[in-house]
């Protein structure tokens, strides 16, 4: 396991927060007071780290806000129909991550988070998205009393969200059905709120594509810069912000954490090449394998760097034969039971809620900020309360 290998020096962690993501996550209470479904895209290959902490205190206060209108409506009338108020956690890219693993990782979500749906499903899986829009479907069904289902897709940058959203378009519409959203490799395409997209017809079913959003900080130390790696590995963060020869390192040590004896970049390789420690020995052969040669023969290591980053994304760690590793937020071995994936939930959000306690997952600017507004609130309440005592006395 990780022991064994020692983690490269990481680069420290990038900002990268543009201003369309500001706007959006300042109108996405207004977008919830009118969403029923709520499909929250993660990336299969960081199901944790890709999860966007900052929309949990909105999607709580929406689904309180639901509750308490429905308990309402109910005390004034009996016959009144409770609100659609659904959260589906939808793990993108599934033919990306070992197949393995998908099962136990979903109960032990289902364990650690009972109010959430989790599903794992790929753009290029007819299966999977059939799956997908049959529970949009069902939902509406559930609720006849609503003349539409409105659903809000939310997510980090390039998690497939428009991807996603075209391809559950042509499921759910009869007939050819032009691309309506568009997409890139890229994270930040999308920067604004998309026009309604329908994706049933009966019953009727629409949804809006919003914005990748960014976390405004990745974190302090280790943590922060290993967060900030890894939502670059898969294209998360702006490309250009870090050196591929540091993503390559990590992702090199990694590969060789999950599966020691047979890494998946070994598929890269000539037969009966051996695992190796030694990252400029890898790029090195890498570089040969793939005619990578500047003059005299010298590996073009920046250029091998970059393929293995790009080969990675497009392979994923799928391909793996030996199962022994799941993905690089979690670990556990294939014959092992529910209970050790479990066991890695719970150690991470164990980590994450530590990280938040010390402070580590805000930035110096933030608190400052926090700070700052504090004190406005008690001055203005200061000034409240001594205008309400001159008009009493």
């Amino acid at each position: 396991m990780l022991s064994r290998f020692l983690p490269p020096p990481l680069p420290p962690p990038q900002s990268w927060y543009p201003g369309h993501m500001t706007q959006f996550s300042r109108i996405l209470p207004a977008l919830l007071a009118r969403t029923d479904v709520v499909l929250e895209l993660r990336d299969a290959r960081l199901p944790l780290t890709s999860v966007n902490k900052n929309f949990e205190g909105a999607l709580n206060r929406w689904r309180a806000e639901r509750v308490r209108l429905s308990e309402h409506a109910a005390a004034s009338s009996p016959n009144a129909s409770a609100r659609v108020c659904e959260r589906v956690v939808v793990f993108n890219k599934r033919d990306l991550v070992p197949e393995w693993g998908v099962v136990p990782f979903q109960k032990a979500m289902a364990a650690k988070f009972p109010d959430q749906r989790t599903m794992f499903v790929s753009w290029n899986r007819p299966n999977d998205l059939r799956t997908l829009s049959g529970l949009l479907v069902n939902i509406a069904r559930k609720y006849p009393h609503i003349p539409e289902l409105n659903v809000l897709v939310v997510g980090m940058p390039n998690v497939g969200k428009s991807t996603l959203l075209n391809a559950l378009r042509d499921v759910g519409i009869p007939g050819p059905t032009p691309k309506a959203l568009r997409t890139s490799a890229q994270p930040g395409l999308t920067k604004a709120l998309s026009t309604r997209l329908k994706l049933s017809q009966d019953p009727l079913v629409y949804s809006f594509d919003t914005p990748g959003v960014m976390l405004p900080f990745l974190g302090r130390g280790d943590r922060g810069a290993e967060r900030g790696v890894k939502l670059a590995l898969i294209a998360g963060i702006k490309e250009g912000l870090y050196d591929h020869e540091a993503l390559a390192a990590y992702l090199h040590y990694r590969l060789n954490a999950l599966d020691s004896t047979k890494p998946a970049y070994l598929t890269l390789l000539p037969p009966g090449t051996m695992p190796t420690d030694d990252l400029h020995e890898f790029l090195g052969s890498l570089a040969r394998r793939l005619g990578m040669l500047q003059r005299g023969g010298v590996p073009d290591f920046p250029r091998a760097a970059g393929w293995f980053v790009r080969w990675w994304r497009d392979e994923g760690n799928a391909a793996s034969t030996r199962r022994t590793g799941w993905g690089l937020d979690l670990e556990w071995r294939a014959e092992a039971d529910t209970s050790d994936a479990a066991a890695c939930v719970e150690r991470f959000m164990a980590q994450e809620a530590q990280e938040e306690d010390e402070g580590g997952a805000v930035s110096t600017t933030q608190e400052r900020k926090r700070i700052r507004d504090d004190k406005r609130a008690k001055r203005a309440l200061r000034t409240k309360a001594r205008l309400a005592a001159k008009r009493a006395g």
